[in-house]
């Protein structure tokens, strides 16, 4: 485990914030995981952290949710589901990408 000390909120030059945070998983997730980041790697033909493949597949659900709900613009919140507060409210990681 990594004990170094990382501020839990920082703001990055490109105008985005990087968040550091520590979630328990089943094993089962850190192998999608890691078949995310292989798959991002082969693409990107370049190494892929774990950090990053998480990184990439919440952007890419986080767009694929605005698509999906018309009714949640810019700014608002969805209602709030129950469990909505758990990891388990993360998009799940699937074989197809």
């Amino acid at each position: 485990m990594n004990d170094r000390a990382v501020p839990p909120m920082q703001a990055l030059p490109d105008g985005e914030a990087e968040l550091a945070l520590v979630v328990r998983l089943p094993w089962e997730d850190v192998a999608r995981l890691g078949q995310e980041a292989g798959r991002l790697a082969a693409q990107m033909q370049r190494p892929v952290t774990l950090d990053e493949a998480v990184s990439h597949r919440l952007r890419s659900a986080r767009a694929a949710a605005a698509h999906a709900r018309p009714g949640v613009g810019a700014g608002e919140q969805p209602s709030a589901a129950p469990g909505s507060g758990s990891v388990a409210s993360l998009p799940r990681l699937s074989g197809s990408a």
